[in-house]
């Protein structure tokens, strides 16, 4: 675990409050914590030592946990993908809805013990989740038990190595036709998640030796990165090398009108 929190960033308005942290997370890791008092401190933070790790109050003068990690995720930070836990005395069920589909990974209720920050320690170090880059959500995958690191019971009648990668397949396409949607209003995010699903469904091809997917998975791949080079987005063009994968969707997602809001 030590390892994987060698850089942590605290954003809190209470001076004592992030020292308490600070503390406890140098004696547990020996790494290096650094403190932060806004949001906006936060990201300048977070752009100059690339943490491993970010802790965030949900609400307080200057912080806004949701805000914090809606504007992170988004970014175009080296670290954009560092698991965010949020801490709060206020937790309350939208707050932590709201926090989830915002890219966080975890909870922290104070007041709380050492022991029960080491257990959200490592839940996000030693048990990581899939990442999601879609358009409208972009975090972990918001099913906690979905990763393939995962080796506790099963938790879905479906759940094996084939649905998993069904599923996978899936929701790369489903976010693929949201994205296509998404060219002209959000571009920047919309090429982000279409490079990241191209590249899922490669990997998926290869492990379930479908070569067909892979050439259609790279032919998007080739077809975005060429877009990028030339500078000049033909949302028409990647339309057309989407295709060929769109219809693998089952004829339900493809007449769907918000393919965005069936995410898990």
């Amino acid at each position: 675990m030590a390892p994987r929190l060698r850089k942590v960033l605290v954003i809190d308005p209470a001076p004592a409050s992030a020292r308490l942290l600070g503390d406890l997370l140098r004696n547990i890791s020996h790494g290096e914590v650094y403190i932060a008092s806004t949001n906006k401190r936060g990201l300048e933070l977070a752009g100059q030592v690339d943490p491993q790790l970010i802790f965030v109050e949900l609400n307080g003068a200057g912080t806004d946990g949701v805000d914090f990690a809606r504007k992170f995720r988004r970014s175009d930070l080296i670290c954009r993908q560092a698991p965010i836990i949020v801490v709060t005395a206020t937790a309350t069920a939208q707050s932590i809805m709201a926090a989830r589909d915002a890219g966080v990974h975890e909870f922290l209720r104070k007041p709380y013990t050492a022991k029960e920050l080491v257990r959200r320690l490592e839940a996000v170090t030693l048990r990581p989740r899939d990442w999601v880059e879609a358009v409208q959500y972009i975090g972990p995958d918001r099913r906690r038990f979905n990763s393939d690191d995962y080796t506790g019971p099963l938790k879905r009648r479906s759940d094996s190595k084939a649905s998993t990668d069904s599923q996978r397949i899936l929701q790369a396409l489903r976010i693929i036709k949201a994205a296509l949607t998404a060219l002209d209003s959000d571009p920047a995010q919309a090429m982000r998640a279409l490079r990241a699903q191209a590249g899922d469904l490669q990997r998926v091809a290869v492990n379930i030796s479908d070569m067909s997917l892979a050439t259609e998975a790279a032919d998007l791949q080739r077809c975005l990165l060429a877009s990028a080079q030339r500078g000049v987005l033909d949302p028409a063009e990647i339309t057309g090398f989407a295709a060929p994968l769109l219809e693998r969707l089952p004829a339900d997602d493809a007449n769907r009108a918000k393919p965005q809001s069936v995410m898990l």
